[in-house]
């Protein structure tokens, strides 16, 4: 999501935490810090903000913008997936509410210069943790065709996939693919341009988001968090997660949907004989998007897809 301003999305996304004076909430993916001091304003006096980011500038930025006044904040440089280990270290048991937001902020589309944005000629990197050893241009350089094609394929949903990975072969003979400009003129060269010029969206766009997830590995990390989450909150509290393409949201609608009505007996049955009992109530029966008029004030917020949770007693 975009920088910190008060939007209708992301005043939602905070109102599903039911934050209170008080409250422990987890933020795991601070950004722009937009959610964050939305949190804070809402649980002074006396509450506990566990702010968490893999990406070391929106750590510097949260330490410089968030409020310390009447409240305790961990600012904690790591992947939310590893949440359960980071409360465990602050003794921390147990949590009102968590918020994760698995998109790009403004920040790291804009002014990181690691190639996340296709209108930029940047060095083709795409990760988040700069720790993490594997960048996009090390994929584009090593994978075969066929693996690019299908990375392209089932991260992206690229319908074009095998004539862009194609393309990208064709072209690393000669010349390394080592920029985000490069890597974009590629696509587009490689897209029919009657095809092209139908899409709502840049034909780079799905290549690009293909490449951040495998570099991050943001659906295994996703997974593995929506696993644990839940355990982490107290009776009452609550998991909101913002979602920014059909992959993440569907991961995130069946876990929910499996978590609230997880028995497993043939319909016929007159009874539950499974055992399994539900450990969530859907706070959100179908997907949360943002109005027009939201996309028209913040173009970021187009794709956006809210969905919450409330553990059960």
């Amino acid at each position: 999501m975009s920088d910190y301003h008060i939007t209708a999305m992301l005043a939602e996304a905070v109102d599903m935490l039911a934050c209170r004076p008080g409250s422990t909430i987890v933020d795991g993916t601070l950004g722009g810090c937009g959610h964050a001091r939305e949190i804070c304003r809402r649980i002074v006096p006396g509450g506990t903000l566990v702010g968490i980011d893999q990406d070391r500038d929106a750590i510097e930025r949260a330490h410089r913008i968030l409020p310390v006044d009447n409240l305790t904040i961990h600012i904690v440089h790591a992947n939310f997936v590893d949440l359960p280990l980071l409360l465990s270290q602050l003794n921390i048991t147990a949590v009102d509410g968590i918020l994760v937001d698995i998109g790009l902020s403004q920040h790291q589309l804009e002014a990181s210069g690691r190639g996340f944005s296709f209108n930029r000629d940047e060095p083709l990197d795409m990760r988040m943790d700069v720790r993490s050893a594997v960048t996009a241009a090390d994929l584009v350089a090593t994978l075969s065709e066929r693996e690019l094609a299908g990375l392209f394929s089932r991260y992206g949903e690229e319908r074009w996939a095998g004539r862009i990975a194609r393309q990208v072969v064709a072209r690393r003979r000669h010349q390394p693919v080592t920029t985000s400009g490069q890597l974009a003129r590629l696509v587009v060269e490689a897209v029919p341009a009657g095809a092209a010029r139908k899409q709502r969206i840049h034909p780079a766009t799905r290549v690009f988001m293909a490449l951040r997830i495998a570099v991050n590995r943001e659906l295994e990390v996703l997974d593995r968090f929506l696993e644990a989450a839940v355990a982490l909150l107290r009776p009452g509290g609550r998991l909101c997660v913002l979602a920014f393409h059909s992959l993440e949201d569907r991961m995130v609608k069946q876990r929910f949907r499996t978590m609230a009505n997880p028995c497993t007996c043939p319909p016929a049955l007159p009874r539950c004989v499974c055992g399994r009992r539900p450990t969530v109530n859907l706070l959100t029966r179908k997907v949360l998007r943002p109005t027009e008029d939201e996309v028209r004030r913040n173009p970021m917020a187009r794709s956006t897809r809210l969905r919450a949770v409330e553990k059960r007693g």
